[in-house]
């Protein structure tokens, strides 16, 4: 396996050959690994809210989600936050998702042969549904076109993961990514909530806090759901 890491998206940087994973730590892929572990049925990225309306009209029943500036979209159903993302809401639902980053991200890596979604909270999964693929490449959503800490620090854990498991780990982007490689839960925390979207996060007030916190619990989701977009 030939690892590569971007550490923000490009358009038509991610190969069709490729298996694509797709990182935004705070929030929008521990989000939306959350509401596939809580059983929703699929997830339809959507570049901007535009696109996310025009979605909608294909997909009548489907929920639309997401934030902008990491506010709920108005007349949008959810935000993006983990904790709303719970079985009763999102159980057998198909989820149109917006975000400032991260759906942004996904689109991005739409030519990708498998798009993963990547975080903190399913690290293990990410691994483990890995395993066999011969091109991967980390796709960091970053913060507003920049490269953020917590989605480099993530990308350099999966790295380091899979360098364990004999993967060829290449390029600046992905060394610098495995120099930021948390060693334990504990750095995650301190990584995640010392970022500077963290901190941004938090300053919105205790319901903020509590997705950064959440967002930061290494290896809480398990399974194949939790990291596929499904469909």
């Amino acid at each position: 396996m030939r690892v590569g890491v971007l550490l923000a998206p490009r358009d038509g940087a991610v190969p069709p050959s490729a298996a694509a994973v797709v990182i935004d730590v705070l929030r929008a892929t521990s989000t939306l690994s959350a509401a596939r572990a809580h059983g929703a049925a699929r997830i339809l990225p959507a570049a901007s809210p535009e696109e996310a309306a025009a979605l909608r009209r294909q997909h009548p029943g489907a929920l639309l989600c997401g934030e902008r500036e990491s506010l709920k979209i108005p007349g949008f159903d959810l935000g993006n936050s983990p904790l709303e993302y719970d079985p009763a809401r999102v159980a057998g639902r198909t989820l149109i998702f917006c975000s400032t980053n991260g759906s942004r991200a996904l689109v991005s890596a739409s030519r990708a042969r498998r798009r993963l979604l990547g975080a903190f909270v399913n690290a293990r999964a990410v691994i483990e549904a890995l395993e066999g693929e011969r091109e991967v490449m980390v796709v960091c959503a970053g913060n507003r076109g920049a490269p953020s800490l917590e989605d480099a620090a993530c990308a350099g854990l999966l790295c380091e993961r899979l360098e364990r498991r004999g993967a060829v780990v290449g390029g600046g982007a992905a060394r610098l990514a495995r120099s930021l490689a948390p060693r334990d839960a504990a750095e995650v925390q301190a990584v995640v909530q010392g970022s500077a979207h963290g901190r941004e996060l938090r300053a919105l007030g205790a319901r903020y806090a509590a997705d950064v916190e959440w967002c930061a619990e290494l290896d809480r989701l398990g399974g194949a759901d939790a990291i596929e977009l499904g469909g």
